[in-house]
Parts: C-alpha cells; structure tokens; sequence
C-alpha cells in the first residue's frame, strides 16, 4: 500500500458519523426563541428528530411540540420506534389532531392498544374521513392484510385520456402523497390496472390512457392472511401494491413502508418460534402476556425433555459399569443441539422462496448431511485424542480404556452431528410440506430431538463397543 492509500484510509477512519440526535436535543434544551428553534429543527429529518425523542424529558418533548404543526409532529412519531408514549403525552384534542395526519396502519396499531373505551372516545373524535378508514381497517383481524392497508394512493378511470389523468392526479395529490403509481379503475372501482407516474408524464396528452396502463399488475386481497402472501408480496419491486375485496374493487394499498414492516414483523415472529416463543415480545408487554407466549412451547418441551430422560434411564446399567463416560455425555448432546440449530436456520431461510422445487430441497438435505458428517469426523477426531490424553493424564486410565471410551465418544459426536444436520433440515421442510409454518421447528424443539437422538447413538454405542465388545 503506498503512501497515498494510506491517508486515504487514515482519513476515511477518523470520519465520524454526525450526532445528529444529540445535536437536536441540545437546540431544544437551548434558550433560543421558538421561532428560531423550530427553524433549526425542521432542517433535521424527521428520523432524526424521533430518535432525539428518547434523550428529552417529557417536559422537553412537551416543549418540541408546542414548537410544531400537527403535520410535520405526526410525520416525526410515525418514525419513532414507540409512538404510543409520544401521542399519550399530548392532550385528546391535539391527539386526534395527529391521529388525523398520520397513516392508518400506525394509527390502528396504536388504538388497538388502548383501552376499549378510550379507543371508542378518540375514534369518535376524529373527523368523518379518517374515522371511516380507521374502522375499515379495524373491520380485518390484525393477521388480514386489510389491517394493514392504507387509503392513501391515487385512483383515476380507465375511460379518460391522459390530459384528464393529469388533471385528476393534481386535484387527489393535495391529500394522497403516493403518487408515484396511480391505479386504474372502471365505474364501478374494480381495478384494471396501474401506471408509473413517469410514463404519465412522458404520454402525449391527447393518447388514451389504455395505451400506458400496466394491466399484470401485482395484487392482494384484503381477507387474505398476511403470512400466506407476504412472500409473494416480497417478491416485487413495486412501492405499492394494491389491495382489492371478494368483488375485485380496489380498497386501498400497501406501500413500501408497510410492506418493509410486515417483512420485518414476519422474521420477527419466526425469529421468537426459533426461540421457543409463540409470539414476539416487547419491553412494554405485561408479565402475564409473555409467560402466555412462552408457557405453551415449555410445555411440550418439557414432555419432550421426560422423554429424554426416560430414554437414559433405559441405559442405566451402562452407567453403573462405566460411571465415567456421564463424563461426557453433555459434549455429545450440546454438539447435537448446535448442529441441528444450524441446519434449521439455513432451511428456514431457503424455504423462504416458494420457488424451491422438490429437487432443490434434496439437495440441500444432501448438501446438509455432508456438512455434518464432514463437521462430525473433524471433531469426532479432535475428541478421540483429546479426550483419551484427558483420560490417561488425569484420570489414570489405562491407554486401551481412555482411547476406547475417547473412541466412543468420538465416533457417537460424529454419528449424532450427522443426523442432527439431517433432522434440522428435513423436519422443516416436512412442517412446509403439511402447510405448517417452518419456524414451528424451533431452535428448542429441534435442540430436544437431538438430545434424544445424541442419548441413543452415545449410550448405545457405549453398550455395544465398551461393555459387550471390549468387555471394560
């Protein structure tokens, strides 16, 4: 590296990101005149703002809003990460103010937090528009894709020419600012199709808009479970996807947002099944709610785990002749879990693609099961000569014995590791193949099975190469 490409990289080390939030917090606690400071403000994003939320106190944020318009105040909580606390903080009728501005998802979301009375007063409160949307949405159970559609988008007629298209979009921009694709509907609303804002703007006027209209445009319905389309969703590029009813009648949209956001929730949610969890869980959950989450999966795992125990207790008479090889019993059983933990999360993440063909996933079992057996020989080799040195140096064992029981060891790690890898793969993929969510495998679940199958291969081994084959 020459002189010159290091202080390129001296350079590019010392760059610090800016501290945005903590510069904004500072302004706020500054005693500079409120016009001033809004003016400061506003030349933050909004992201930024929310994140300076969490450093102030309540009087300090009660401060910022005062300092804001309800617009650029509900475009500021909608980024934080807990905008429940924020809205809680303003008095009802400012409240409903933002509520009013803010998009239906957020807004539904935290309503269904709220008490039943408590919501009812507030969606009272709201003007007729956006009470209408809100109990629309309210209408789907929070796993519809309905409950989490938005009224915000642009929708023009299929008979128009493109002159009037414009025209149309200009007047419905001033309360829908998702504009970049404008939908297509006939008379009576159902869709017909979509456009992209720049083939809009680029089409002569006087061309009729049939002839730029995107008729394969991609779709979901509103009734339809979240977790059955989301990977069909998560396959297109669009910033929108439109959401229709049983009679095919455009309802609303998804937009990027929203769409990023049922993604994120959606590993979220396989992300706490590999944990054991039914559910995923918040800081802000209850006691009794989490233990709802977390009691149904300890359960069965507890059952399993008596299964487990059961099984070793069909060993004990090698455990009475050779108390020594207990010794080694949790190496065997925690290399199982982790195997098969590995294996699962690399099956979960393939099977995210609806595509995969049946060869594909024989494939990958294959390709898993080799994984392991090739992890298990290097290891099982690692333990046969670490363990029969352990063995002979600490233990006193005669060499035959250490490195037979170092052997035994060594060979169930491999045979354990193998059918862990196995197990983590193909179980998944059968959980897919009988419509069950793959997550439902989870890392607990899988953890149990291998310990049983870890408690077989080293116990029975045991028996048969130490006791009735070499006779220790």
């Amino acid at each position: 590296m020459n002189e010159k490409e290091n202080d390129i990289v001296e350079s590019s080390a010392a760059v610090q990101l800016p501290d945005y939030k903590n510069e904004i917090a500072a302004i706020i606690r500054s005693g500079l005149a409120p016009k001033p400071m809004r003016d400061r403000l506003l030349d933050y994003h909004e992201n930024d703002i929310a994140m300076a939320l969490e450093l102030l106190s309540p009087e300090e944020r009660r401060k910022l809003y005062g300092l804001l318009d309800t617009q650029a105040l509900a475009d500021i909580i909608e980024y934080s990460d807990s905008p429940g606390i924020y809205l809680d903080e303003l008095t009802i009728r400012r409240r409903v103010e933002l509520l009013s501005k803010m998009e239906v998802p957020v807004v539904v979301d935290y309503l269904a937090g709220k008490e039943k009375n408590d919501r009812h007063t507030l969606i009272d409160l709201l003007d007729n528009d956006t009470r209408q949307e809100i109990n629309l949405a309210l209408s789907f159970d929070e796993d519809e894709i309905g409950s989490r559609m938005t009224t915000n988008y642009v929708a023009v007629h299929a008979d128009i020419s493109v002159r009037q298209a414009m025209r149309d979009l200009i007047d419905q921009a001033a309360e829908n600012d998702n504009i970049s694709t404008i939908y297509v509907v006939d008379e009576d609303g159902t869709l017909s199709g979509a456009i992209d804002l720049k083939d809009l703007i680029i089409a002569r006027e006087g061309t009729e808009l049939g002839a730029i209209i995107r008729t394969s445009y991609p779709y979901v319905y509103a009734t339809e479970q979240i977790e059955d389309c989301i990977e069909r969703i998560r396959g297109y590029s669009e910033d929108s996807i439109p959401v229709l009813d049983a009679d095919n009648k455009l309802r609303g949209v998804l937009t990027a947002q929203d769409i990023t956001d049922l993604v994120d929730d959606a590993l979220d949610e396989d992300y706490a099944k590999l944990g054991g969890l039914t559910a995923g869980e918040d800081l802000e959950e209850p006691v009794r709610k989490s233990i709802g989450k977390r009691l149904p999966w300890l359960v069965i795992l507890l059952g399993l785990g008596l299964v487990v125990s059961s099984v070793v207790g069909l060993f004990e008479h090698v455990v009475a002749h050779l108390a020594l090889i207990v010794c080694f019993q949790s190496l065997v059983l925690d290399m199982a879990g982790n195997v098969g933990t590995q294996s699962l999360a690399v099956t979960i993440r393939v099977l995210m693609d609806e595509r995969l063909s049946g060869k594909e996933k024989l494939s990958l079992v294959w390709k898993e099961a080799r994984v392991g057996l090739l992890n298990g020989l290097i290891l099982g080799s690692l333990s046969f000569a670490l363990i029969g040195g352990y063995l002979m140096l600490f233990k006193q064992q005669p060499p035959v014995s250490a490195f037979s029981m170092s052997f035994c060891t060594g060979a169930a790690l491999m045979v354990s590791m193998l059918l862990s890898s196995v197990a983590g793969t193909t179980i998944p993929i059968l959980f897919k193949k009988m419509k069950v969510d793959p997550a439902v495998a989870s890392g607990p679940l899988i953890t149990t099975m291998n310990d049983l199958v870890a408690v077989v291969t080293y116990y029975g081994l045991a028996w048969v190469l130490l006791i009735n084959v070499l006779h220790l």
